[in-house]
């Protein structure tokens, strides 16, 4: 079943910039692992807060994309910038929508 990943980053002191910054590179990466969409959004309140959203079609290509070589030079080489654990969440797509779509999708 379709989904979207949540990953919620914190950044460690002064280091929002640049976590923002990494995590929306390493975000594109998961178009090569089968992502059909993903997006960071950095809280305007707390801005040490980073939430990257990625979609797939299974969970799978999740675990692959998250278990990469990449992603986990990616969590190695940035362990200092970011607090952890780091959660992720799985959550199944019921619906989406958005300006110029020709009709709302539903999941099945």
């Amino acid at each position: 079943m379709a989904g979207v990943v949540h990953i919620p980053w914190y950044a460690t002191g002064f280091r929002g910039d640049a976590l923002a910054e990494a995590v929306a590179e390493i975000a594109a990466l998961a178009l090569r692992f089968g992502a059909t969409d993903y997006e960071v959004v950095r809280s305007r309140d707390d801005r040490y807060r980073i939430l990257q959203m990625v979609a797939f079609q299974s969970k799978l290509e999740w675990e692959r994309y998250w278990n990469s070589p990449e992603l986990v030079d990616f969590r190695v080489k940035h362990s200092s910038w970011y607090q952890v654990p780091v959660l992720y969440v799985w959550h199944d797509r019921v619906a989406r929508g958005g300006l110029g779509a020709a009709a709302p999708s539903r999941a099945a």
